[in-house]
């Protein structure tokens, strides 16, 4: 933890609410994005964001100090999405499954100018597939692949936010990961062959 959020966090403690929000700030667009990659909504996302920083303001007299603040939050976070995924199954039990082909899909993805309209399809629809890929996986193993492969997350990071050891963390993304190209392979959107080859197949490379 640094010295100015060591500051900033003593003196929110005393109750200085000013700090509290210079700490919140600091750390709210990641917490968002954290929130958001794991709901898939805006809205479910602006509620744990919330949510999590209501707790971390109720609970700041537990927190030690043992990592930096914003981990501490991030953990926070990572458990009210875990909570709220599991309260959604069981809700949805019996009902249609969330849908991700909506105007409230995560993840859009930018037009890109130098590609034809067919190269931006097949984009967007394996964007798609990732993303209901990712609904499907356990809450741990998603968990795990959004801090790894979305959130740009080192090992050691996940490793502080969900208290696991380096080798957990490996083990686990590593059959998130699998568990994922299965289920694109099952889906018809993940090929054996290396993007530049398809790419040089469409071309005629």
């Amino acid at each position: 933890m640094t010295q100015t959020e060591r500051e900033l966090v003593s003196r929110a403690r005393a109750g200085d609410t000013a700090a509290f929000e210079q700490l919140m700030l600091d750390s709210q667009d990641r917490v968002y994005t954290l929130c958001l990659r794991m709901t898939g909504n805006r809205e479910d996302a602006l509620d744990l964001a919330q949510e999590t920083f209501l707790n971390a303001w109720r609970g700041l007299s537990s927190f030690q100090g043992n990592s930096s603040f914003s981990t501490w939050v991030y953990r926070l976070a990572s458990n009210a999405c875990i909570d709220f995924l599991r309260k959604r199954k069981r809700r949805q039990q019996g009902e249609s499954p969330h849908s991700l082909d909506d105007e409230e899909a995560p993840l859009p993805e930018p037009a890109d100018p130098r590609g034809s309209p067919e190269e931006e399809l097949e984009r967007r629809e394996l964007r798609r597939a990732v993303e209901r890929g990712l609904q499907a996986l356990p809450d741990h193993h998603r968990q795990v692949l959004v801090m790894r492969e979305l959130s740009g997350m080192s090992y050691q990071e996940i490793g502080a936010v969900l208290d696991l050891d380096l080798g957990t963390v490996k083990s686990r993304i590593a059959r998130a990961r699998l568990a994922l190209k299965k289920f694109l392979v099952q889906e018809g959107n993940f090929s054996p062959e290396t993007p530049s080859k398809q790419t040089k197949s469409r071309r005629g490379g």
